[in-house]
């Protein structure tokens, strides 16, 4: 099979022509650092923010010569636009009648205005669960609050947002790669009844994903907009931990209902959980709720409680700041080892105590959801 290589990439990518229809794309310096993965290629191509939807044929035409290259098994191209590409980027000269689709320009008469993405077609409410650093169970906590929505009567899909390190292919023991529809849509993987996306079931899990911010946004909105989620009521996003690219990506460019912030109970967790919380806060994202995890110890064996990470913490912080507190998960072995089996809890155990639990605080959260209204995703810009 013939290699792919960066070098071969961008020589066939250097015959898509750009905006200016003079110079080709790779000469503009609009094409990524390109990532290549399992025979599959990823890269973004930076525009100028006001000309997104106009150029993207200009996406499209190289996404097609990528996928053509011999040894390629599928492309992930994505349009990325910041405030230095707008003032740097050369003028389009007006299309001629020609079809030229192939070089991938565009034909639109004239600029349309840019407006707000309103939401994912088909999703009704879409949910980030988020911490301040990693290490607090909030992956294990986005799952069974996935499965406790589906067990209140709701369609769930979840999206793994963690590029640098995607859980949810371990967490709900699912393997194997996507299929697509015309080449370019993704069907969505599924276990438990719920639609998953991943970036885990994309690549190998012992990949290093060594990429800048362009290439998680390209990769994210991606997996959020070109997958087959269907009709769900709620999609359930896990977040990396921090307050970083994926962070600002989903605040950016997605109209989130809400926001969930998982802590355990001890100081130094809720120092860093503040910073996530405040980071949603100055994106007008309303926080749903904040959920202590590893609240308490019970040991099995005498029923005697023991308060390792201390406790009370995360709902002393929500009364502090007027948040609603949604709820306690203990620290149980049988947490831990369901979720290295990929067999949640509440899809595993449905009838026990912490199934239950999370069953609550899925119900919490779905009742914040119909206090909130909808909201149209803010601009972010960098100077």
């Amino acid at each position: 099979m013939t290699e792919v290589t960066k070098e071969r990439v961008l020589e066939t990518l250097k015959t898509v022509r750009g905006p200016d229809l003079e110079h080709n794309i790779v000469e503009l310096g609009m094409v990524s650092d390109v990532f290549i993965s399992d025979g599959k290629v990823y890269f973004s191509i930076t525009v100028p923010a006001e000309r997104a939807k106009e150029l993207e044929p200009l996406r499209l035409a190289a996404e097609r010569v990528i996928k053509e290259m011999p040894g390629v098994k599928g492309a992930l191209v994505a349009l990325t636009a910041d405030k230095k590409a707008a003032a740097n980027a050369p003028a389009a000269r007006p299309a001629p009648q020609a079809d030229h689709a192939h070089h991938g320009h565009s034909h639109a008469p004239q600029q349309q205005p840019r407006t707000a993405k309103i939401g994912v077609p088909g999703i009704g409410a879409i949910i980030a669960v988020a911490s301040g650093k990693g290490g607090v169970g909030k992956s294990t906590t986005a799952v069974n609050l996935a499965l406790g929505l589906q067990a209140n009567g709701l369609r769930v899909g979840i999206l793994d947002a963690d590029i640098y390190g995607p859980s949810m292919p371990r967490l709900l023991k699912i393997s194997g790669r996507p299929t697509q529809i015309d080449g370019r849509i993704i069907n969505p993987m599924e276990n438990y009844g719920l639609k998953v996306m991943s970036m885990g079931f994309l690549v190998d899990e012992e990949t290093a994903m060594i990429w800048r911010g362009p290439m998680v946004q390209s990769a994210l909105l991606q997996m959020l907009r070109e997958v087959a989620w269907g009709e769900l009521d709620v999609l359930v996003v896990d977040m990396p931990p921090g307050t970083g690219d994926a962070q600002l990506t989903m605040a950016q460019q997605v109209p989130l209902a809400g926001a969930v912030i998982v802590s355990t109970p001890q100081d130094l967790a809720l120092i860093d959980a503040r910073k996530g919380l405040n980071m949603f806060r100055k994106v007008e994202v309303p926080v749903l709720g904040i959920v202590e995890n590893m609240s308490y110890f019970v040991a099995p064996d005498t029923g005697t409680r023991y308060d390792i990470f201390g406790h009370g913490g995360a709902r002393r912080e929500a009364e502090r700041i007027g948040v609603p507190f949604l709820g306690e998960v203990p620290l149980t072995m049988n947490i831990r080892e369901t979720s290295d089996a990929g067999t949640p809890l509440v899809a595993s155990d449905p009838n026990g105590v912490v199934a239950g639990i999370y069953r609550a605080i899925a119900a919490k959260v779905w009742e914040q959801l119909g206090e909130k209204p909808q909201r149209e995703a803010p601009a972010i810009v960098f100077e």
